[in-house]
């Protein structure tokens, strides 16, 4: 199931059901709006929209999205560190989440903000030291995320708010897809259509399970929040009048323009 979250043109925002074969080009989808919220049962209140209809918005708006840094082999080579021994983590805000097609904007003071294309993971109940065996079980779905990083800050603060906080910088979507294994997703993130990153969440360093249940036992995961789960090698400058597209196997593809702020 493909849970949305969208503006209608009937005016408000809706959780929905995207409709129509996975493989279907955007134009023939339709969303089925719900009552209330995906972290229950679903019950449809009977209107429907084609999706170019529709303004899709970021699929969640999570109290904390959860970073994972250095959790690909060769991204951490790429900048020349060591793979951490344990999930290296860290806290994006929830201001700096937006939807498909949102702006990334760039901060004034950066001379370099990067593109980190990622799996991202919804949690779908309230979760706290989950054993590694469970892990799965706590998540609503999965979506497609950028952890955009203003690289400059990054390295001049020594940590990664700042780098990591601004606005804009956590585009999520386009839909939460509920029934999908983790293990082994292909992952790719494209600049103006040209390949920079491509890779398998089977590469991961510390898998899907291992994070949920390693996060969990450090803070209490709320329905929505979102974990992170690292980017491969390849991440890039993107300047002002970009897109990058992010795209994961069995999910879809979360597309931002990129603006000057």
């Amino acid at each position: 199931m493909r849970i949305a979250r969208f503006a209608s043109p009937a005016g408000g925002v809706s959780f929905g059901v995207v409709e129509g074969e996975a493989d279907a080009p955007y134009e023939a989808l339709t969303v089925a709006a719900i009552a209330d919220h995906p972290f229950g049962p679903i019950t449809f209140t009977g209107e429907r929209w084609a999706l170019p209809d529709v303004r899709l918005l970021a699929p969640v708006l999570p109290t904390k999205v959860v970073g994972i840094g250095r959790n690909y082999a060769e991204h951490a080579a790429e900048f020349g560190q060591d793979v951490p021994p344990a999930p290296l983590i860290f806290l994006k805000p929830s201001t700096a989440v937006i939807g498909p097609r949102d702006a990334v904007r760039l901060p004034a003071d950066s001379q370099q903000v990067e593109f980190e294309g990622e799996l991202a993971l919804v949690v779908g109940g309230v979760v706290r030291d989950v054993p590694r065996e469970k892990a799965l079980d706590t998540l609503l779905g999965y979506t497609c995320g950028n952890d955009v990083t203003a690289r400059d800050q990054q390295s001049a603060d020594g940590q990664w708010t700042r780098a990591k906080g601004h606005d804009s910088f956590c585009p999520l979507g386009p839909w939460i897809e509920t029934v999908l294994d983790p293990a082994d997703l292909g992952l790719r993130t494209e600049l103006d259509g040209e390949l920079r990153q491509e890779s398998r969440t089977a590469l991961l360093i510390h898998d899907v399970p291992t994070l949920v249940s390693y996060v969990s036992h450090v803070m209490t995961l709320l329905p929505g929040d979102v974990i992170l789960t690292g980017t491969p090698a390849g991440v890039g400058r993107m300047v002002d009048g970009q897109t990058v597209s992010v795209t994961v196997d069995g999910i879809g593809t979360l597309s931002n323009p990129v603006r000057a702020r």
